[in-house]
């Protein structure tokens, strides 16, 4: 036998040997979202099935659907509570229990997808997510970071600040306490009956996720309005929940596929976002949906109201404080590259092509 087929033969048996001694994990995973929500629901089935291949079947992650195992927006309390070994969710629903869960959901004029994702692993990021989470004994794997959602459906045009005044609006996170600033009565519910709460007044207006998902739930065909850009959620971050006990339990390979895994689940997630809205403009523009831009005005206005509330939350809850400077110091630091380093974003309109 040559070298090369004792070197594969070797190879392979290191290979099976590893897979062998993988431990089994079993856990069901319910979700926040269905998994028929083009890149939103999706991502963490996708994550399952690559972590069923690389390690041999051994760690299966069955995906529930919302409500089928708890409450759609009870994965956090569930999880902390050893209910269930592990979730999926938009990190943000609990923050009512940890203020500081809304800034890793989604900071209102904070940092966008792949920002999230370098601060996350190389500016302290990781570190301030275990500190928030760990004493509530749940462990957060980052799995699945995407574009920024549009900024709200509405039933009739809101030019100007204004107009907000009075309006009944679906918002979740701390983007929800903002616009409350302006005069909105704010209410937070799941994707599944926001639909109906438009079509029926309940709702005068709504923001839910990325142009590709609102457009499967039909915002379009029960709100003539929908408005950009996503201020409030330029980022919109879910993670693995997992019960801290449960985590320490495993053994450090198995840690290892499920971070991996999840890494790549990052990369699937905002590649799979950025591929669809181009389309779902187009299509927009073919139903006659108006889509608007929010004007300089109302977006310096929320602005304001944001560095209001953020600012009030860094006093009121130290760790809110604590990874919101973070936050800011990194925008802070990038911004300089950001600002030259690329294109801007109109350079087409402004030589105009």
């Amino acid at each position: 036998m040559n070298k090369l087929l004792i070197t594969t033969a070797l190879s392979a048996s290191l290979v099976a040997g590893a897979v062998q001694a993988q431990e089994r994990v079993r856990w069901q995973i319910p979700m926040s979202f269905a998994s028929t929500l083009t890149a939103l629901g999706d991502t963490m089935p996708w994550v399952a099935d690559q972590l069923r291949a690389v390690s041999g079947g051994n760690i299966d992650l069955r995906v529930a659907e919302p409500g089928a195992v708890v409450p759609a927006l009870s994965i956090f309390e569930n999880v902390s509570q050893g209910n269930i070994d592990a979730g999926y969710s938009w990190m943000g629903y609990e923050w009512g229990t940890v203020p500081a869960s809304a800034l890793f959901g989604a900071t209102p004029f904070g940092l966008e997808s792949i920002e999230f994702l370098a601060w996350m692993t190389h500016h302290g990021g990781q570190e301030l997510l275990e500190e928030t989470f760990h004493p509530y004994n749940v462990h957060p794997v980052l799995c699945g970071t995407i574009s920024p959602e549009g900024a709200g459906w509405f039933r009739r045009e809101v030019p100007t600040v204004a107009d907000l005044q009075g309006l009944r609006f679906r918002a979740a996170g701390v983007g929800g306490e903002i616009f409350g600033e302006f005069g909105m009565s704010v209410t937070l519910l799941p994707g599944g009956e926001l639909y109906q709460a438009l079509e029926t007044g309940v709702l005068d207006g709504t923001e839910f996720s990325l142009p590709t998902v609102d457009e499967q739930l039909a915002f379009f065909e029960v709100a003539d309005y929908f408005y950009m850009p996503g201020w409030h959620q330029p980022s919109t971050n879910q993670f693995l929940y997992v019960n801290l006990d449960v985590w320490n339990g495993l053994e450090d390979q198995t840690r290892a596929l499920i971070e991996m895994t999840c890494m790549a689940g990052n990369a699937y997630a905002i590649a799979r976002a950025e591929a669809l809205q181009g389309a779902v403009f187009a299509r927009y523009e073919e139903r006659g949906v108006n889509v608007r831009t929010y004007s300089d005005e109302q977006i310096a206005a929320f602005r304001e109201a944001s560095n209001k509330v953020l600012s009030s939350w860094s006093e009121r809850d130290e760790m809110f404080g604590k990874v919101y400077s973070s936050m800011m110091a990194y925008q802070a630091e990038l911004r300089p590259w950001k600002e030259q380093g690329y294109l801007p974003r109109d350079w087409q309109t402004r030589i105009g092509e």
